[in-house]
């Protein structure tokens, strides 16, 4: 048979429908809109399906939708399955509820805002109830030091740690240069070109040597974190640890917790060293101070020291943060890979975020101490 088509024909006001091809899925085509436009909401009072071939759901669905009326059981004598189809047809799409009003913006609005207060509320009672595990946790394995895996403890040293380490030198190299660039542009302009040592020095010393470390690793080791550990909860390998008596956070969590305490430390301070080693590279270049000008001169810096002692400071704090974010996340993540990427997102941004946020603190603690 060929496509679908039709023919209408109106007597006294009667109105009959001709069905001519298949009324099928496969050969309606636009015949749903033509016959919409044909009948104009009219009622169609009987069929005649002398030419019809095959019939579906989707040719009783556009009669349906066409006709203003129910077409009665006796139209379709000649075809009964086709009447039974038709009246299938109809009933669903008589019964079916239509869409949902869609709620005015404002309301949608305040609902978008209660869930984000929601998620958050619920982020902060999980990320409790994650510190209160790690704290327990902790204490168990400072009561057992013996049963410490220290391989495990070592690997993750070697993997947060060392292999960060050209990438940290390098970024805090660049940055000591920028920083010399700038400060020597400027201070040359009011002639006090000697004044650029002191502020490569104060700066990298107390800000961009940790900051920098901190957010490279928020990057590099808080993504690593989540990803193993959300990869290994979604092949239910935490699941079977504790089946077998083996406690995830011991095992998993606090190694990685005391790797990156140990080493980001070691981090800032060589990125204070090659900060300070690219900033003297542009001072000697831009204004002539040499190396042991340089030297002399920040060795003469009163409270040298205690910006040394600020810096250093702030990377053991940085790093427990950095990397219980990581585990945190990594732990909620569900049983698939988009929840995966979420989580390993969330784990970048919320650690990036504590940095820059933790580091405004501790910038008004030590001003107020007088560090």
């Amino acid at each position: 048979m060929a496509g679908a088509d039709f023919h209408i024909d109106e007597d006294g006001g009667r109105v009959t429908l001709s069905l001519i091809g298949d009324w099928t899925a496969t050969s309606l085509g636009r015949i749903s809109l033509r016959l919409d436009e044909a009948l104009h909401g009219r009622c169609v009072d009987a069929v005649d399906l002398g030419d019809l071939g095959r019939f579906d759901t989707a040719g009783a669905l556009a009669i349906v939708q066409a006709s203003n009326c129910i077409l009665p059981e006796a139209a379709w004598t000649q075809r009964p399955e086709a009447g039974r189809t038709y009246a299938l047809v109809e009933r669903l799409e008589r019964e079916s509820a239509g869409p949902l009003a869609r709620p005015p913006g404002w309301v949608r609005g305040f609902a978008k805002v209660g869930r984000g207060v929601q998620d958050i509320v619920a982020e902060a009672t999980l990320s409790m109830a994650f510190l209160g595990r790690l704290i327990t946790a902790t204490g168990s394995t400072l009561k057992h030091w013996h049963k410490i895996r220290w391989a495990a403890w070592f690997s993750q040293a070697e993997r947060a740690g060392l292999d960060a380490i050209p990438i940290v030198a390098v970024t805090s190299f660049f940055i000591g240069a920028v920083i010399a660039f700038i400060g020597a542009d400027l201070l040359q302009t009011v002639g006090f070109d000697v004044f650029a040592v002191e502020l490569i020095t104060i700066s990298v010393l107390r800000e961009f040597a940790v900051v920098i470390a901190a957010v490279l690793l928020a990057g590099r080791s808080s993504s690593s974190f989540a990803a193993e550990i959300g990869s290994m909860r979604m092949n239910q390998e935490i699941d079977a640890m504790q089946v077998m008596g083996v406690n995830p956070f011991q095992a998993l969590v606090i190694p990685r917790l005391a790797a990156l305490t140990v080493m980001l430390p070691l981090l800032t301070f060589i990125a204070m060293l090659t900060g300070i080693f690219g900033g003297l590279l542009v001072t000697w270049s831009e204004l002539g101070l040499g190396p042991a000008f340089f030297i002399q001169r920040m060795g003469s810096t009163a409270d040298m020291g205690d910006h040394l002692f600020v810096g250093l400071s702030k990377a053991p704090v940085f790093a427990l943060v950095i990397a219980a974010i990581g585990c945190r996340q990594g732990m909620a993540v569900a049983g698939d890979v988009e929840s995966l990427g979420r989580r390993v997102t969330a784990a970048v941004v919320q650690a990036i975020f504590a940095i820059i946020f933790l580091d405004a603190v501790f910038a008004l603690m030590f001003m107020e101490l007088g560090i």
